[in-house]
């Protein structure tokens, strides 16, 4: 395991990540520590700090050489704290110590202004348990000053400005840390829309690709057999699966432009819909494939995304009917009444010959449960049955 300090206590590694969706985070990492004073910030800072520290040391301070070495310590800790150094606890000990050298018990020095700055630092360059053990190690400090010191009601002012910056500080780090879990979380949201839009393109391409390749070899079968016999009717089918090819282009063209991100609106080609079966159906049957399509009801008012999921899911069951089971006949229905579109393709076939096509029907049920609805696919009907039920009022994909 790799150690999270590299030497001399500098931080090596860290961040702040989600255990899971819920947005519960692990504790920051030390190289997040000092992300609330970057560059000249940090440096600004530490200047203050130094100055501070420089006018406690001149005033009350019976010993001029005590002062110097408790201011020395006082700024040195104090730098190491705001550059990183670990642990938070030991610098900020070490510049408290020195602040109470230079104190010299005497709660009108200034130099005692440094604590609660240690104390702000402490809570947002560590965690909160160090902000909070730093906070009471002060409390502590100045309540043994008040009380075996010199009596003075000054030390409650100071009791009460940690307090307040403490307080502070745990506000400005909570709002520090949601912000970081609202980032991490659009993050995700965004990742997982560029995983759902993959998955989609990757369906659009397996449906168009697999039904277009399947239609023409159907028609560069024929032209195979009527190349001897019927040359005309050879050229035809040639011709036509020449046609589908280049549609097939056009198409994959589109899908893959979907995923760039510059000018996408041009891109953008009508999709096909429920209006399209016909046509489709005529693709196979002009390729020999023995096919038929019945219609009920009014399909020219199904939604965009119902009609795009008919489409789609009739042409994957009719690729896989021609591709497994070739010569069967295949009987497609599509039935729009009581607010449901049902589509069924039920081929004359062994089952046993298209159950193998299992990418085909993962892809046709994920396509009927983007708008709401299922997809069965299995022996029934005459040999293989696929069944689909959509609602009219179904979701975007």
């Amino acid at each position: 395991m790799t150690s999270a300090f590299s030497r001399y206590g500098r931080p090596a590694t860290g961040g702040r990540r989600l255990r899971s969706m819920s947005g519960d985070l692990e504790p920051a990492g030390p190289a997040e520590s000092t992300e609330y004073l970057a560059g000249r910030a940090r440096w600004a800072a530490i200047i203050v700090f130094a100055a501070v520290t420089a006018a406690g040391a001149v005033r009350l301070n019976p010993s001029a050489a005590a002062a110097a070495a408790g201011a020395l310590v006082a700024v040195g800790a104090a730098a190491l704290l705001l550059l990183g150094w670990r642990p938070v606890l030991l610098y900020a000990g070490l510049a408290t110590a020195g602040i109470a050298v230079l104190g010299n018990g005497m709660s009108s020095n200034i130099g005692w202004f440094t604590v609660c700055l240690l104390a702000g630092w402490c809570v947002l360059a560590g965690t909160r348990r160090e902000g909070l053990a730093y906070w009471a190690g002060a409390m502590l400090l100045f309540a043994s000053e008040w009380l075996w010191g010199q009596p003075d009601p000054g030390w409650g002012a100071w009791l009460a400005g940690t307090t307040l910056t403490v307080a502070f500080s745990l506000l400005i780090r909570h709002d520090r840390d949601l912000l970081r879990r609202l980032r991490l979380a659009q993050a995700g949201l965004a990742e997982q829309a560029r995983a759902q839009e993959r998955n989609r393109i990757a369906r659009e391409l397996h449906d168009v690709i697999g039904h277009t390749l399947t239609v023409s070899l159907l028609h560069v079968q024929s032209a195979r057999l009527a190349v001897e016999h019927d040359p005309a009717e050879a050229g035809n089918a040639l011709a036509e699966a020449e046609r589908l090819g280049r549609e097939c282009l056009a198409e994959v063209r589109t899908a893959v432009g979907m995923l760039r991100e510059d000018d996408a609106a041009d891109r953008i080609a009508p999709l096909p819909g429920a209006a399209g079966l016909p046509a489709l159906v005529e693709q196979f049957r002009s390729a020999g494939a023995d096919m038929t399509l019945t219609v009920e009801g009014d399909i020219a008012g199904l939604p965009a995304t119902t009609g795009l999921a008919v489409y789609r899911i009739a042409q994957e069951a009719l690729t896989n009917a021609a591709k497994h089971a070739p010569g069967a006949p295949t009987e497609v229905g599509l039935r729009v009444w009581a607010g449901e579109v049902t589509l069924t393709a039920d081929s004359r076939t062994v089952p046993g010959k298209t159950a193998s096509a299992g990418l085909g029907v993962l892809s046709m049920r994920e396509r009927a449960e983007s708008v709401g609805g299922s997809c069965e696919a299995g022996p029934g009907g005459r040999g293989w049955l696929v069944q689909a039920r959509l609602p009219l009022n179904g979701g975007t994909s």
